[in-house]
């Protein structure tokens, strides 16, 4: 079982949270609201992605990167692995 399955339907829970929140910044738009509270809501959209982002790099570094009985190429396996999302994700 991988490290996300052990959480797996938290994790769910939590996108199926954001999903929401982004349908909500689509209803705004269709309805014109006014710009501060559309702006709200896409804010909360970031803060909530990035929160998930937290949550999966930290699991990542516990177990592909300091877990113990892991060989040094596993370790840099997973250091490369995160590495490349985080150059991606602050681009």
């Amino acid at each position: 079982m991988g490290h996300v399955a052990k959480n797996r339907d938290q994790l769910i829970a939590r996108v199926r949270r954001i999903a929401g929140q982004v349908g909500a910044v689509e209803r705004s738009i269709q309805a014109e609201a006014g710009c501060s509270e559309t702006l709200h809501l896409v804010a909360a959209v970031r803060g909530a992605v990035a929160g998930l982002m937290d949550e999966l790099v930290e699991e990542h570094l516990r177990e592909h990167v300091a877990a113990e009985g892991l060989s040094d190429q596993e370790r840099k396996a997973g250091a490369d692995e995160l590495s490349t999302v985080l150059r991606r994700h602050f681009r």
